[in-house]
């Protein structure tokens, strides 16, 4: 073989092995591209798998607690009752909202401990057993009265019941905030407040105020509320609404339209009536029983003391009875004062004119007619209210004839 045969010879075999070269080193490259993907692609399945594994014991807790309600679900229904005396060989005497007293037996789940009577336990629907004995807890009715929020009437908003305000405040507010004064004097504060009056002439008012004025626990309840549908029902949720006010002492209790609950009790009555007088019976008890209540004041009030049980008035519960009346021409001026000065009205607004003109009405109906007053001047177009339109709120509220009943129709009974 000559020498240029076998140069070329050496030139394909080096071009033949650089092709070998570079073919390997594509197939080094196309593997490593490939392990890169593979471990991209563990790691999101391993990922996928942690995600699953998580969502696995999240099903599962769901899973147990939808299982546990449905357990829950499917229990029988209880009844509340009222433990009445404790017996030996683990039985009880207990008293059934829906029926008589039974003597049942004690789940072994309770300790004797806390079998105290008076105390609320569940009973089994079928065996009447005592299942389970219920906290004592405060009826919501009772514990939606308390006032969270202080009431932002203070006395500088009330007018013309001067003498009115400063007995209530002596009786009220001040055995509340200065007790050592009676301490020195050595006499007891007044229990209640008895305020009395037509309507709108500012007795809840009053309240709010001193519930503004003092830093105690203010519980309002309107006395309808106490008037309930069973047997016992309405006397305990007067027990409750005194043990709250006990609890939070210092506290006023404000019992608004008291003739609901306090009225006059009669021989001949329904067994409706018997319930009232019931519950009428637990305040007078509470009011002043053998259980003293210090720290604890009470104001009633009512539009018909009329009918007011002599028990209720006698001292000793309601001290102090306050006449809140129909305002005097000063008393007027003073309400109209203090309307006005929230209001754009032109200058020659004079509050003792309209005072003078407003004979036999309310501070109420005085406030009603300053409001609408406002709203003749807004139908105008106008942003000042003028002297004619409390005239004109003066005559329409005369005309509306509020608290006054019309005559009867000519020839009605005819």
């Amino acid at each position: 073989m000559s020498n240029d045969e076998t140069i070329i010879s050496r030139k394909s075999s080096d071009e033949s092995f650089t092709d070998e070269v570079a073919e390997l080193k594509a197939k080094i490259v196309t593997l490593e591209d490939r392990n890169v993907r593979l471990v991209e692609d563990l790691r999101n399945a391993e990922n996928e798998k942690r995600y699953a594994e998580g969502e696995l014991f999240r099903l599962q807790k769901d899973l147990a607690r939808i299982r546990g309600e449905m357990e829950r679900l499917k229990t029988p229904p209880l009844i509340v009752g009222s433990l009445r005396d404790v017996l030996p060989n683990n039985r009880v005497v207990v008293k059934s909202s829906t029926g008589p007293d039974f003597v049942v037996a004690v789940s072994d789940y309770i300790s004797p401990e806390q079998l105290i009577p008076g105390s609320r336990v569940t009973m089994n629907k079928q065996t009447l057993a005592v299942m389970e004995v219920i906290q004592s807890s405060v009826d919501p009715i009772v514990s939606g009265a308390e006032v969270v929020d202080k009431p932002k009437v203070t006395y500088d908003d009330i007018g013309g019941l001067k003498q009115q305000m400063l007995e209530l405040r002596e009786a009220v507010e001040d055995p509340l905030l200065r007790p050592e004064l009676y301490t020195k004097v050595g006499i007891e504060p007044p229990k209640g407040v008895l305020l009395v009056g037509p309507p709108g002439t500012g007795k809840t008012l009053m309240a709010k105020a001193v519930a503004n004025a003092t830093n105690a626990t203010f519980i309002r309840l309107v006395g309808s509320e106490l008037v309930q549908k069973y047997i016992g029902e309405g006397a305990r949720l007067v027990r409750d609404l005194f043990e709250l006010a006990k609890e939070k002492a210092p506290s006023i209790i404000f019992i608004d339209e008291l003739d609901s609950v306090g009225a006059k009790r009669l021989d001949v009555a329904t067994s409706g009536d018997r319930e009232v007088q019931r519950t009428l019976m637990q305040l007078l008890a509470e009011l002043d029983g053998f259980t003293a209540i210090h720290n604890v004041k009470i104001i009633g009030a009512t539009n018909r003391p009329d009918i007011l049980d002599d028990a209720l008035l006698r001292p000793g519960r309601f001290d102090r009875i306050i006449d809140v009346g129909l305002p005097d021409v000063d008393a007027r001026t003073q309400i109209f004062e203090i309307n006005i000065r929230h209001m754009n009205v032109e200058k020659k607004v004079s509050a003792k004119a309209l005072a003078d003109s407003t004979d036999g009405l309310s501070g109420a109906e005085i406030k009603n007619l300053c409001t609408e007053a406002g709203m003749l001047a807004i139908r105008d177009g106008r942003d000042k209210v003028t002297m004619k339109d409390f005239i004109a709120a003066k005559e329409k509220a005369k005309d509306a004839g509020r608290n006054k009943t019309n005559p009867a129709p000519a020839n009605m009974f005819q």
